[in-house]
């Protein structure tokens, strides 16, 4: 094939393609790398659905290289997924937004269009981490600009630029402390060098990486990692709770004031977005005051969403665990491998409707029989859409719905919800399957949204969660150093506490430090690789150990997570 010489729009929408193609292949690769070893990270696949709704929006919108490029822009602002998501949308839309309006797109302006993607990126965050994708677009850009300007060509521009984003993966450990105490790279900046492989694929005919090879020859592991910033070098992964999400209407000339009010209140800040429109991240203790914060500047947030970052590792779980299906006699509205919802058509119209998010089988069934209308199939690795979320509340035999999304990173997308339908919608900020449990126990059909949406949410907050699954490699851990195939027990708040040969001793250890005196109810859900005996044997130690409180156990065909506990 001839090598061109301009990212024309027929190239620019086959590189998109082509680079949502790319993730999907190499997302399993990244997703299995965390600071947390275990087996269900989501960066890859946040990054993967972000770009099919770039996609998405490019089929919706054929046309030039100006319609092209409100296309990407568009798309990735409505379906930025998760913190590597949301950035990722916004290097696009610094991309796009060079290149709409350029005559001519060659060297020097994909070149420059790299530059603006980078400065967008950084301006969508208050307090920037270097070590992280931002550093990684910033120094490939600079080399691109540099090759252009000494009269490279399309093709030789995008090999320099590749060239230095890989030398500068390779040095993300030593900017993370994070990342070198885990012995990885920032698998954000891995999944943004897809990207330049991408482009050079369309314009030059290069293959493609394979996967487990992403991240050129001077990285053996990738770790997704964009965590809460501590003043200007500290990075800390465990005072900040919740994570905040939504749209935001505000004019432009109020959104930096508009972030600054967000940082006085939390950190791990992104706003995306522009002309009155933005897509807004934030991790913060105070839900309300992130809420509150635009609205005192004349802003109006809606589809808002709230996730608990403690238990943000057993959401992820969770998400995984959607990937069985959608329960049996489900009657699902399938989404191209996106998550589907089921709805119980047979229950009676009432005041107010549940929509919940599911990640196994067993804990769908447990939804109905509480009373939930819809359940969408979900979980850590396969995060429903705002779209997806909005046809189940639309569907649903009520004018007022609650949603319980039961992962840290769906609540954000739930909560824009509200703003997208004409029926009142509250969203619960459960983080676990276990939470959302005892959030139904306080649901009264007949009572209205907010009423259910405020007493479901202190029913919730009373659980405290934990979960087993199995190590994908060697770590080091404040709990001792892990090794792959070890059981591992998570806490929300405060990570791996327990680590252990088996599931058995991993559980018990895990109960020992959830468990505690004051404590009436404890749930087991049981996941698809549980064994009946190692169960039994899990409930005779409880009743050993904690003779006062009370056992209940629960099939929840989760995959790669045996366990999943919730101590009320």
């Amino acid at each position: 094939m001839p090598v061109l010489e301009q990212l024309g729009p027929d190239a620019l929408r086959h590189t998109l393609v082509t680079y949502r193609n790319t993730l999907k292949r190499h997302q399993a690769d990244l997703n299995k790398l965390n600071v947390y070893p275990v087996p269900d990270g989501d960066t890859g696949t946040n990054m993967a659905r972000t770009l099919d709704a770039v996609v998405a929006e490019l089929d919706k919108r054929p046309g030039e290289l100006e319609e092209t490029c409100n296309a990407i822009s568009h798309g990735s602002l409505m379906g930025a997924r998760g913190n590597s998501g949301v950035i990722l949308s916004q290097i696009l839309r610094g991309l796009a937004s060079t290149l709409k309006s350029a005559r001519e797109t060659g060297a020097p302006k994909v070149a420059e269009a790299l530059k603006a993607a980078s400065a967008a990126a950084y301006q969508s965050v208050l307090k920037p981490i270097e070590g992280t994708i931002l550093t990684v677009v910033r120094e490939s850009a600079d080399a691109a600009v540099r090759a252009a300007s000494d009269g490279a060509t399309l093709a030789a521009m995008l090999r320099v630029a590749r060239a230095a984003g890989r030398e500068s993966l390779a040095k993300t450990p030593e900017l993370l402390p994070v990342l070198k105490d885990a012995g990885v790279v920032d698998a954000g900046g891995a999944g943004f060098l897809l990207f330049l492989d991408s482009a050079l694929h369309v314009i030059d005919g290069e293959p493609l990486p394979e996967p487990e090879n992403i991240a050129g020859p001077n990285t053996e592991q990738l770790i997704a990692v964009m965590k809460r910033g501590e003043g200007d070098d500290k990075v800390d992964v465990s005072e900040l709770r919740y994570e905040v999400m939504f749209l935001l209407e505000i004019d432009d000339t109020k959104s930096k004031a508009f972030m600054q009010k967000w940082g006085e209140v939390g950190d791990s800040i992104v706003v995306v977005g522009g002309e009155g429109l933005y897509n807004c991240h934030i991790h913060t203790n105070d839900i309300g005051a992130a809420i509150e914060a635009p609205i005192s500047l004349g802003g109006r947030p809606h589809q808002i969403r709230v996730t608990d970052l403690f238990e943000e590792v057993a959401e992820e779980h969770e998400k995984r665990e959607a990937q069985i299906g959608a329960p049996s006699g489900a009657d699902t509205a399938a989404h191209g491998g996106k998550p589907s919802f089921k709805t119980h058509a047979a229950l009676p119209e009432v005041t107010c409707a549940v929509v919940a998010v599911a990640s196994g089988d067993g804990i769908a069934e447990l939804f109905g029989n509480l009373g939930v209308h819809g359940v969408v199939t979900g979980g850590q690795t396969l995060n429903p859409s705002t779209q997806e979320l909005l046809d189940a509340v639309e569907h649903m035999n009520a004018q007022q719905v609650v949603i319980l999304p039961n992962n840290k990173n769906i609540i954000p997308v739930a909560q824009q919800v509200d703003g997208l339908t004409k029926k009142e919608v509250r969203v619960v900020p459960t983080c676990s399957m276990p939470e959302a449990l005892a959030a139904l126990v306080a649901y009264d059909p007949e009572a209205s949204a907010e009423h259910n949406g405020s007493e479901m949410a202190k029913a919730a907050a009373a659980v405290v969660t934990g979960e087993v699954t199995t190590a994908v490699r060697d770590t080091k851990t404040d709990a001792g150093a892990v090794k792959a195939g070890d059981s591992i027990g998570i806490v929300r708040g405060d990570g791996v506490v327990a680590i252990a040969p088996d599931v058995f001793e991993c559980s018990t250890a895990l109960l020992k430090h959830i468990v505690s005196a004051d404590r009436e109810l404890l749930t087991v859900i049981v996941g698809v690789d549980a064994k009946a005996a190692t169960t039994e044997k899990i409930v005779e130690w409880v009743g050993e150990h904690f003779p006062a409180i009370a056992c209940e156990v629960h099939r929840g065909g989760q995959p790669l997570y045996p366990y999943l506990f919730g101590v009320e």
